[in-house]
């Protein structure tokens, strides 16, 4: 499997030391993709609006369970082609309402990796 590489700090596409648009292959893909998924916002993508989580109806300013929210992330990331299984992990909440936290992912092909919400 391989995704366009995006940039960590501008999510924006990366270029390769040729000046091409760079690629990256699994089990990196994999996690980026998930990353992506569990980032849209339920209705945002055009070709597909039933993607993503609802953050404007049911998560942002909303008084949601946590167990809720994991279910919702979890079921985002399972999705993603190349996921088998997928948890979530929620850290901690920041002063400024800041959640943090991680996906614990395994992949189809039994390795695992991590994707920091």
């Amino acid at each position: 499997m391989q995704t366009l590489l995006l940039d960590c700090a501008t999510w924006d596409l990366a270029v390769d030391a040729s000046g091409n648009i760079a690629v990256a292959s699994a089990p990196y893909a994999v996690a980026q993709n998930v990353a992506c998924a569990v980032r849209v916002f339920l209705g945002e993508c055009w070709y597909n609006t039933a993607l993503g989580l609802p953050y404007l109806t049911n998560i942002l300013g909303r008084a949601q369970s946590v167990a809720l929210f994991r279910a919702d992330v979890e079921q985002t990331a399972q999705s993603v082609d190349g996921v088998a299984r997928a948890t979530c992990v929620l850290t901690a909440i920041s002063p400024q309402r800041r959640l943090s936290g991680v996906i614990e992912l395994t992949l189809e092909d039994g390795s695992q990796t991590v994707v920091s919400l």
